[in-house]
């Protein structure tokens, strides 16, 4: 459970006794490829950390075209925070990308550590505004940057699952099709052969 613990101390400083303490409450589970761990339309009921594997979030647009508004991969927390703590149904899918291995705790046991785990209070509200932070950069890029710049920091940020999913997935996220994606692959691989620097 060591990438648990070293995650809660990652974000806020804490005893490892406490991060131990903390571990305790979660559970080890694993999805395989193409599973959903949230469904739209049911409630989310368990929070959980990303130990290994890729996940990605779509929901449907009004046309019934899927749209992934969001990746996550190892390590990292993930979680429907509206579904989970206002025990509503999901608007969004989580769908593994690959075999994946996780820990989760439910909500009772959320609820029980921020009331009496100071160290765990502080850790939730930090991930949190991480959360939103992250949510308000995508937005913001979806409107500010180029496609080619919303690939190039997407590639810089999160190498690994370019390397590892379907292209049609990541021009989605980015808002773009699968064409003008592969078009700004081949000109950014066309500038690396002739020595350009990337931007």
């Amino acid at each position: 459970m060591s990438t648990l613990q070293d995650y809660f101390i990652g974000l806020i400083p804490m005893p490892e006794a406490k991060a131990d303490q903390i571990a305790t409450y979660f559970k080890e589970e694993e999805f395989t490829k193409d599973s959903l761990m949230i469904k739209e339309g049911r409630t989310s009921r368990k929070s959980y950390f990303l130990q290994k594997g890729i996940i990605r979030c779509y929901l449907y647009n009004s046309e019934g075209e899927e749209i992934t508004t969001r990746f996550y991969s190892a390590p990292d927390f993930l979680n429907d925070y509206y579904s989970f703590f206002k025990q509503r149904p999901s608007i969004e899918n989580y769908q593994a990308l690959t075999d994946c291995q996780v820990w989760s705790i439910d909500l009772d046991s959320v609820q029980y550590c921020f009331h009496n785990i100071p160290e765990f209070r502080e850790w939730g509200r930090m991930l949190l505004t991480m959360n939103y932070v992250t949510i308000h950069e995508s937005m913001i890029d979806l409107r500010k940057l180029s496609a080619m710049d919303r690939y190039l920091k997407f590639l810089k940020e999160k190498p690994e699952i370019v390397k590892e999913i379907p292209l049609k997935f990541i021009a989605s996220y980015l808002g773009i099709t699968k064409h003008s994606l592969s078009r700004i692959r081949k000109e950014l691989a066309e500038k690396e052969m002739s020595g350009e620097k990337l931007s």
